[in-house]
């Protein structure tokens, strides 16, 4: 989606509907400035998971632990209210004689972040996506994010946390090796 395709129009109406005037100085530019914004946080539609996840074959054949990225930064907006959310994702993978480039786990992040969600299927997505395409023994992933709909409207509750998990494979089904993942996605203080 590119900001050509929402129509300044639009925001000029809802610039209006919120009690503002669109044609005063301050938010003259508002508009566009909006419409681009709006392109740049649900370009994720705009890509493809199995394009993002570059499998590599050479160096991985004997590889079998985790691999555990962690503080992969999630910018999001709710599908309820529009409201960002945001906070961090650790994500994780045992390889099956194949491994993935370590910046495409954050890519993968930034690629379903990118599109209206819940946090709960924002979640299982990059997993399935994981196991999906780089077909590895396990997948691990656990988001950490504060939701703007929580804290500035509703129930107004600063600072919550919530957090979601998803384990696929040996990991949903070797304890010591669950413990292992998430032990090491733990937030350290």
């Amino acid at each position: 989606m590119a900001s050509e395709d929402f129509n300044p129009s639009d925001w000029k109406r809802l610039i209006r509907f919120l009690g503002d005037d669109p044609e005063r100085p301050g938010l003259l530019e508002t508009p566009d400035r909006v419409a681009k914004a709006w392109a740049a946080w649900t370009s994720g539609y705009g890509q493809n998971p199995a394009e993002i996840l570059k499998v590599f074959e050479d160096g991985a054949e004997d590889y079998n632990e985790l691999i555990v990225v962690r503080g992969i930064p999630v910018y999001s907006h709710c599908e309820h209210h529009l409201a960002p959310f945001f906070g961090m994702a650790t994500v994780g993978y045992t390889p099956d004689g194949r491994i993935v480039g370590l910046s495409k786990l954050t890519r993968l992040v930034d690629c379903f972040s990118r599109r209206l969600q819940v946090q709960e299927r924002l979640t299982m997505q990059i997993a399935n996506a994981l196991m999906t395409h780089l077909a590895p023994r396990s997948v691990g992933v656990v988001i950490r994010c504060r939701h703007m709909c929580m804290e500035s409207r509703g129930i107004r509750t600063p600072g919550e946390e919530t957090v979601t998990s998803a384990l696929k494979g040996e990991l949903h089904t070797n304890l010591g090796l669950r413990t292992e993942f998430l032990e090491l996605a733990r937030e350290r203080a």
